[in-house]
């Protein structure tokens, strides 16, 4: 709570908040007791609870927080799963711990789509044909003798594929982080999530940078560019939802306007995911990788 805050103050001018710009200021963006004064709330109550001192504080200051330090929805959001976590005892949220036959059935029947199924720590943890072939680098890349689904996030900062795989690489991992970070505030009680962000912190200092900045963000509909090392660059659109019927769940698929050079490029990419299938266990044919 208290770096999310303190980060958030610090990105606010006091021209953007409406407030004359003042002389030797210390600290960038605002003070403490101009955002207590624009959430209408006293400099010692606003100071506490930036220190994390936030049992009993109710919706409409967390609102008016929020309105003063100018949130999106995402950075809302977060503020408030904060002062639950904080607030509740501590237990993991329930999450689905694999995809459904009923889920998996509806991926494959996406025959022109890759999509996909993951967790909130980035795990892959269903896919239809396509999404596989899209996403074979990142299956690619776990570690020998491993257990569990792939990770993106593990395959982005810690595999040398992941850079050529994403070619805006900054951004790409800007977006991961913020899922993270998001996903935390959501289940802080999670371990297998708290060790993934351990792994993360202590070997990728380009993790570490970003996990230090507690950037959150929504993730709902936008467009990707991958450079798949048998297509080529794919820039696609994608409309991501979470699975209410399945909690910690998020379905993505992805997809091209017809008559495009993505579009021509999926159908590539089917091709190659036939061949897979017609190699029998796609794990066995990666050799045809060039």
């Amino acid at each position: 709570m208290r770096d999310f805050l303190a980060g958030r103050r610090a990105k606010i001018t006091p021209q953007q908040a409406g407030l004359a710009p003042g002389v030797r200021r210390r600290v960038p963006g605002l003070r403490r007791e101009e955002v207590a004064v624009l959430a209408g709330v006293s400099t010692d109550w606003y100071t506490r609870l930036e220190k994390g001192h936030i049992s009993g504080v109710s919706e409409d200051v967390l609102n008016a927080v929020a309105r003063a330090l100018q949130l999106d929805d995402a950075e809302r959001a977060h503020l408030f799963d904060l002062a639950r976590a904080a607030s509740a005892r501590p237990r993991p949220r329930r999450q689905a711990a694999k995809v459904r036959p009923g889920l998996q059935r509806m991926l494959d029947a996406m025959t022109d789509a890759p999509a996909l199924i993951r967790n909130g720590r980035m795990d892959l943890l269903g896919v239809n044909r396509l999404g596989r072939a899209m996403y074979w680098p990142v299956y690619q890349q776990r570690r020998p003798g491993m257990g569990g689904p792939a990770n993106i996030a593990r395959f982005q900062f810690l595999a040398p594929a992941g850079r050529a795989f994403y070619p805006n690489w900054e951004l790409a991992a800007d977006t991961t982080v913020a899922l993270l970070r998001t996903e935390a505030g959501r289940d802080p009680f999670n371990a297998d999530l708290t060790q993934l962000i351990g792994e993360l912190s202590t070997r990728s200092d380009d993790f570490r940078a970003r996990w230090a900045r507690h950037d959150v963000r929504l993730h709902h509909a936008g467009s990707k560019t991958f450079h798949h090392p048998t297509v080529g660059d794919l820039t696609l659109d994608y409309e991501s939802m979470d699975l209410h019927a399945d909690p910690g769940l998020n379905l993505t698929v992805y997809t091209a306007a017809p008559d495009t050079a993505a579009h021509d490029a999926l159908r590539l990419l089917a091709s190659w995911a036939a061949t897979l299938d017609a190699a029998g266990d796609a794990d066995t044919a990666s050799s045809r990788l060039p």
